[in-house]
């Protein structure tokens, strides 16, 4: 059964009972699952009073405290995250066994920041003249409004959420409306492991609106968003009229090299399961595949014959490796670029449009696609799909490969694929991307930073590096 859906706001749960609404629907099926109560301005300025007040005494309970709080929530999060990941499949779309790790890999970031959230230390700086003392500490800064996607509705909130609570920071999280139930389940979990009231308040509505709302309160110190682009630049403008500190992980377009020495089957494996990964919708996605020229042709059919041979389905279904987009705009906006590009020339070699009759479904299905030979002025080439499409074209040289891959005003995520070490530094120094990946993909870790460069935003979240958006440097001398 799918779960009834809330507002959290100040330790209670606030159900859709004579509220504005909207309903959600299961992307697989296009079914109704159930309604989404949104949040009015009243509730939106509850949930930031709620949080400031909690500050004052969250701020000063004990690390250790909030260590065992949060280890509290991660055993819950593992224990429930068979229905919380069956009801994120429902109106996510994702695979069922996807969503199970989904949740299983957020459990790792709690715990690892219920650790880390120990160990924010200050220093002793020596002085310059006797009887002086010098203190550098780090504090919570305050309260933090928090903005969450809809394609890893669990993973990405509790990463915000984990790292602002362990440092001490009460939280305001706008969840995605298109995904709600996660986040529900998130917010039962902080509750049921015993989080003060107002530490954790959970809202969604009209995005605008409360966007808005959140960054101009002047009793929010904090911006997390991750989300587009577009979105990411409004936001952050609003953030910086009013002075907040933010943190932004926005879009990518992922650029693929591969080179004439690499082991192209084990390349086309892990790349035809990262380019399906959630139909595409991945931030991180390999997007733009650049193959030299040796193995083009080679890597081109392997790559077409491992995305034919991904199981699409519901994916509560056994064996389904990738669902449908999460909403007919998605599917429309993906198959726009398939369109561009093949009017413009490309070569289509596997997939290629909806897919839904062929396995019996009526939802945003879209066959995992690789057009070949793309022009650099097909839209696809610099528009992020977000979805199971991949652009291929070919390149001699590592310069010219460098060049390509830096084209775009996005760096976030890389991939590349050779056996030479002088390659593999030379490429890895040359990216402009946050994150390099090379021979394999290996950016999910809470103990590493995770964000981007350029269009792709500014800090983390992960490592160590994620606490800095919530904790602020005093100095203290005294004599």
């Amino acid at each position: 059964m799918y779960p009834e859906l809330s507002l959290y706001i100040a330790g209670r749960f606030i159900d859709a009972q004579g509220r504005r609404t909207q309903p959600v629907h299961d992307p697989a099926t296009l079914q109704p699952l159930g309604l989404l109560p949104w949040a009015e301005a009243e509730d939106v300025e509850a949930a930031v009073q709620a949080a400031h007040a909690a500050f004052a005494g969250w701020r000063r309970v004990s690390p250790l405290e909030r260590s065992d709080l949060l280890r509290r929530v991660a055993a819950l999060a593992r224990e429930r995250a068979p229905e919380i990941g069956r009801a994120m499949t429902q109106d996510n779309g994702k695979p069922l066994a996807d969503a199970v790790a989904e949740v299983l890999n957020a459990a790792e970031h709690v715990e690892w920041h219920a650790e880390e959230g120990r160990r924010v230390y200050g220093r002793v700086v020596p002085a310059r003249q006797p009887g002086v003392r010098q203190l550098v500490v780090r504090e919570p800064i305050g309260v933090c409004a928090a903005f969450s996607p809809w394609n890893f509705p669990f993973g990405q909130a509790m990463k915000k959420a984990a790292a602002a609570i362990a440092a001490g920071c009460p939280i305001v999280l706008k969840g995605p409306e298109e995904s709600p139930s996660a986040l529900v389940a998130m917010a039962h979990l902080f509750h049921d492991a015993g989080l003060p009231p107002g530490v954790f308040n959970l809202l969604w509505g009209v995005p605008a609106d409360i966007s808005r709302q959140l960054i101009e309160s002047p009793l929010v110190r904090v911006v997390s968003f991750t989300g587009s682009v577009p979105v990411g630049r409004q936001l952050a403008a609003l953030a910086g009229r009013h002075m907040k500190r933010m943190t932004m992980e926005l879009g990518g377009h992922a650029p693929v090299l591969v080179f004439d020495d690499a082991d192209v089957d084990a390349a086309v494996a892990l790349l035809a399961r990262l380019k399906t990964r959630n139909a595409g919708q991945v931030c991180v996605s390999p997007t733009r595949f650049h193959v030299q020229s040796g193995v083009h042709d080679r890597f081109a059919a392997a790559f077409a014959d491992a995305l034919g041979a991904v199981k699409v389905g519901h994916g509560l279904e056994d064996g389904v490796q990738m669902g449908p987009l999460i909403h007919e705009r998605r599917f429309q906006a993906v198959q726009a670029l398939v369109d561009d590009a093949r009017a413009r020339g490309a070569e289509l070699l596997a997939g290629g449009g909806r897919i839904g009759k062929q396995i019996g479904a009526e939802g945003h299905f879209h066959a995992p696609t690789l057009l070949a030979h793309v022009p650099a002025d097909a839209r696809v080439m610099h528009e992020e799909p977000f979805g199971p499409v991949a652009a291929l074209s070919r390149f001699d040289t590592v310069d010219e490969a460098l060049q390509q891959a830096n084209a775009l005003p996005f760096g976030l995520a890389s991939y590349v694929f050779t056996r030479s070490l002088q390659t593999a530094n030379r490429v890895g120094d040359g990216l402009e991307a946050g994150m390099v990946n090379i021979n394999h993909s290996g950016m999910a870790h809470p103990e590493l930073p995770f964000g981007g460069v350029k269009d792709s935003g500014f800090g983390s979240e992960g490592g160590t590096e994620s606490f800095d958006s919530f904790l602020s440097t005093k100095l203290i001398t005294q004599i």
